[in-house]
């Protein structure tokens, strides 16, 4: 792949789709590529399925600890992503090749289910087929994604998104709650399937919640899920 003519037209593609599945309408949510020449990322505050080629900034992949940008959009009125440092979490803290921020209803109300406060927690999932699409997941194993409370600017969220995910290195997600989801992957190709495989399982929690189908055992002591959730 041509970093200069591919990746930033990939990203174009990608935030067609996304808007298709509801996950960034609004000019919500987000995804950043690395490349070789350093990390591909959609604008802030723009329509994302509207979005160019042109459109997206490259920033310096060697500079993970503040943002450098490399190259600016053509158009003078965009700005850099207020997803950048919560994308930097993943590159520098967990090698990610991409990173995919949704604002899907689906996250939303999952991580409602599990903290029905916005507060800290974990949502968890048993014995779904779709587990298979994430990273060292089989259909019974159980999958917990940690929940991380809101705040009033997405940067605000940059500490406690890194704290979460050192105490759950098996998986490759972060909820935000009333907000979204953040979903990593060591390629493009991997962020996108595993992002539409948790977005099945945030959504087959809803709809069983709504039929009142229990989805979870019971949870281990120091473990908030969504059973105890869904019974507040």
């Amino acid at each position: 792949m041509s970093d200069e003519e591919d990746i930033p037209r990939l990203i174009c593609e990608l935030c067609r789709q996304f808007y298709g599945l509801g996950w960034v309408s609004g000019t919500g949510g987000g995804i950043s590529i690395l490349g070789e020449a350093g990390i591909y990322m959609a604008p802030s505050g723009v329509q994302k399925e509207r979005i160019a080629p042109a459109d997206v900034y490259l920033l310096d992949a060697a500079e993970l600890d503040h943002c450098r940008v490399l190259r600016s959009p053509a158009s003078p009125g965009l700005k850099v992503s207020e997803c950048q440092p919560l994308f930097y979490n993943a590159f520098r803290d967990r090698g990610a090749g991409a990173v995919i921020h949704s604002h899907s209803v689906w996250a939303v109300l999952a991580a409602r289910l599990a903290s029905p406060r916005g507060e800290a927690g974990v949502f968890a999932s048993e014995g779904l087929e779709m587990h298979k699409g994430l990273r060292g997941k089989g259909c019974f194993e159980r999958v917990e994604v940690p929940i991380i409370p809101n705040t009033p600017r997405e940067a605000e969220l940059t500490e406690s998104m890194a704290a979460a995910m050192q105490a759950h290195p098996d998986v490759d997600a972060v909820l935000v709650a009333g907000h979204g989801v953040y979903v990593w992957g060591a390629s493009w190709v991997q962020a996108k399937t595993q992002a539409e495989c948790y977005d099945f399982l945030f959504r087959a929690a809803v709809e069983a919640h709504r039929l009142g189908l229990p989805i979870v055992s019971a949870a281990p002591p120091s473990r908030p899920i969504l059973a105890q959730g869904a019974r507040s």
